[in-house]
């Protein structure tokens, strides 16, 4: 037997089958709610390109995050809601300047990223490395080697790999751009066919 009224209330919601539309209104509420709260210390949206679905995630201080379809973006979401806040939702709105941005990016209208970045998931030798990355003018190449010498440390190479591999802001900030000083590719977070279509894109540009 039910406590209150309240509690058979709330056993017929529950039992109800709910709608694609009313969740999505639903959400869409939250999200506006949690917003004027002030509750939300990750945003995150997702957007189709080139390249596949792309996760977007932004803290107050700028975007912390581009996420790779292959990187499994649920746990991108978990990874986010360990270092940085518990606090995560989909708020779209949020990301509207990274998502016009890049979508002029892969329009071939956009050369330099004038975004905001937030690079706290990255500490000492890789941040100095990927704070560097933008310097690689679009449509260019640098090797491993190069970045080395031009942070300062000319034996750290295989750091400069690693640095490269972890980038939480592929894209954004050109980690493809940088190649095996023989030329071929290397690794990429997002997969070398994506790699070699960043690259080609900008070399058709």
């Amino acid at each position: 037997m039910s406590d209150s009224p309240h509690d058979d209330d709330l056993a017929a919601l529950l039992s109800t089958a709910v709608d694609t539309d009313t969740l999505g209104r639903l959400h869409r509420r939250l999200e506006r709610a949690a917003d004027r709260a002030d509750l939300v210390d990750v945003a995150y949206t997702t957007v189709d390109s080139p390249v596949g679905q792309l996760l977007l995630a932004a803290t107050p201080k700028g975007l912390v995050r581009v996420a790779y379809a292959g990187e499994d973006h649920d746990r991108v979401l978990e990874t986010l809601g360990q270092k940085l806040s518990p606090r995560v939702l989909r708020a779209p709105a949020r990301l509207d300047d990274a998502a016009r941005e890049i979508d002029e990016y892969f329009a071939g209208r956009r050369r330099t990223f004038g975004l905001t970045l937030d690079l706290s998931l990255s500490r000492g030798f890789r941040r100095l490395v990927q704070t560097h990355l933008p310097e690689i003018e679009y449509g260019r190449t640098r090797s491993y080697r190069e970045m080395a010498e031009r942070v300062g440390n000319p034996k750290a190479v295989r750091a400069v790999g690693t640095a490269c591999a972890t980038n939480p802001l592929p894209i954004v900030v050109p980690c493809h751009r940088v190649l095996r000083t023989d030329g071929t590719l290397g690794g990429y977070i997002g997969g070398l066919d994506a790699k070699t279509a960043l690259l080609d894109l900008e070399a058709a540009a």
